[in-house]
């Protein structure tokens, strides 16, 4: 028996627009009630095989690298939240389809639902990472919407009259004409709300249910809380070198953790306690270690600034921050793996699937390359890495800051191409020279007469900066005041006073000279493979 609900019966042309809005709530419920399901279920297997995030995890892995640029560029460490908007949007319209063709046919809504349920699937399965039971969460969403489908198509059909009478069999009348006393308008409102409201209400229950319970069986806060970090045998003086801060820009020196710019693949946080987290040295060593979190406290902790800058990020972009990282020494934990001659990489695995792909030299040259637990003077943030992560300072994140990290595999760059490689970047990814205007912003007005401060920061991680000057429009280079820094690892503030002496349209450039005497590179290029450059300009008007 096919099931179907009685539309109303619209004038000659018109639509039925009653109907596809029945048919559309319809299919918005029972998707939602697959989906709470689907949380539930992955409250007992784990967050990361929620069916929203291995589908998002996926389209993550897939998406090409151009378009991974261009969310950055549009939408910046808001790019999670864009796609989290775009997937929902693109289920609720999925979800409205299925309603709209269970309304008409029953079986070929929940063929529609059974085509979703596999493409979830197959996504559990490919995802980086996965685990055989990631799938499970996606079949029992498929399962519960295909219930929830066949559940309200025919509950809806058998209320005032509402069966089709073409599809029921006997009683039917003549030429498929419907019985007397049969209503053809179908359920009203008050009729689909008694039916769909008890399903949206368990809909919203499932998933609130849901994430509470991965919450109280994943989330990894409470062990963040009870993480005590050791002292470190060197830390950094208590209080920044006097004028690192000039105080004449909206950017501080030190960028606070919530503020902390955050570009990586997982679409939720991974959850790690540090009670569990283990860190295996393998591959091309004389002896593999492994080492337990309270291994890694136990060793001697430094405290460093230390500036990361993402290669992703723009001219003058954001995408780069400053903190006090505490973390043990790296290149002593590889002496004692011993590290076999030849090998050029260390393959880092995060617990997310990532792979990053760091050079060996630079972690063993005697920078400060560290495995840290601590930014500004408290354990990790879960986004930025809780319980570990690698820090190494002059490179960009794509080829040193691991998050979550969990294996470090030494290796050859000829053997293996890291994830980001394989996405087009280039294997080693050194820090280039580069500044940026922070004050005044791009479009701003200023009165002739007024004598305006430009300020904003320059950095060359592990080089230095020597040096920043300004320009206006053609004018000479006006050498900034810098500010001091704790070492050539952190950014450097600069700042220059423009007296504004005519009126109309100005353009203000920056650039910077390293410690080196490396000039800032004026060619302008975009991100990918290897990191933008070009000179920082921004246009103010004076009146």
């Amino acid at each position: 028996m096919d099931i179907r609900i009685r539309r109303s019966v619209p004038r000659k042309g018109a639509p039925d627009v009653a109907g596809s809005v029945r048919a559309g709530v319809i299919g918005l419920v029972a998707t939602a009630a697959g989906l709470g399901a689907g949380e539930v279920a992955a409250a007992f297997t784990r967050p990361e095989a929620a069916p929203i995030v291995v589908v998002a995890n996926r389209f993550i892995a897939g998406t090409p690298e151009w378009l991974k640029q261009f969310a950055i560029g549009q939408f910046g460490t808001s790019d999670k939240d864009a796609l989290r908007i775009g997937i929902y949007a693109v289920i609720a319209a999925l979800a409205v389809a299925v309603g709209l063709r269970a309304v008409e046919r029953l079986r070929n809504g929940l063929i529609g639902v059974a085509l979703f349920t596999l493409v979830g699937a197959l996504c559990a399965l490919t995802t980086s990472a996965h685990r055989p039971s990631d799938v499970v969460p996606t079949l029992v969403a498929g399962t519960a919407t295909a219930a929830a489908v066949w559940f309200l198509v025919r509950r809806l059909a058998s209320e005032r009259g509402g069966v089709d009478a073409r599809s029921v069999g006997p009683g039917t009348g003549p030429s498929g004409v419907e019985p007397s006393g049969v209503d053809p308008s179908g359920p009203d409102r008050r009729t689909v709300l008694i039916v769909v409201g008890p399903v949206a209400a368990a809909a919203a229950g499932l998933a609130w249910g849901g994430r509470s319970l991965q919450h109280r069986r994943f989330d990894a806060a409470r062990s963040r809380h009870r993480v005590v970090l050791p002292a470190p045998v060197e830390p950094e003086p208590a209080a920044l070198p006097a004028r690192a801060d000039l105080g004449r820009s909206p950017v501080p020196f030190v960028t606070r953790n919530e503020d902390f710019y955050r570009i990586d693949t997982a679409y939720v946080v991974p959850q790690i306690e540090a009670e569990s987290w283990q860190l295996r040295i393998t591959g091309a060593v004389e002896r593999p270690l492994t080492l337990t979190f309270a291994d890694l406290l136990r060793r001697p902790l430094v405290e460093r600034w230390i500036t990361l800058v993402c290669v992703s990020n723009e001219v003058g972009g954001y995408l780069t921050g400053t903190a006090l990282w505490r973390g043990a020494r790296l290149a002593p934990l590889l002496r004692e793996a011993g590290i076999r001659p030849g090998a050029d990489q260390l393959v880092c695995r995060s617990k997310d699937g990532m792979t990053i792909g760091t050079p060996v030299a630079a972690v063993m040259d005697g920078r400060d390359a560290l495995l840290a637990v601590g930014m500004n003077g408290v354990p990790l943030p879960l986004a930025h890495g809780f319980p570990v992560r690698m820090v190494v300072p002059g490179l960009y994140g794509y080829v040193s800051a691991c998050k979550w990290i969990t294996e470090i595999e030494v290796t050859t760059f000829a053997a293996y191409d890291a994830y980001w490689v394989r996405n087009g970047w280039l294997a080693q990814g050194p820090i280039q020279l580069g500044s940026r205007i922070d004050t005044p912003a791009g479009g701003r007005r200023v009165r002739t007469g007024d004598t305006v401060t430009v300020a904003g920061v320059a950095w060359h991680q592990h080089v230095g900066v020597a040096r920043v000057e300004v320009r206006v429009d053609d004018g000479p280079w006006m050498g900034a005041d810098l500010g001091t820094v704790p070492s050539s690892d952190t950014w450097r503030q600069w700042t220059v006073p423009w007296r504004v002496v005519e009126r109309g349209a100005h353009t203000v450039t920056v650039r910077a000279v390293s410690a080196d005497g490396g000039v800032q590179d004026t060619a302008i290029r975009r991100p990918l493979p290897g990191a933008a450059s070009g000179l920082h300009r921004i246009t103010v008007t004076a009146t």
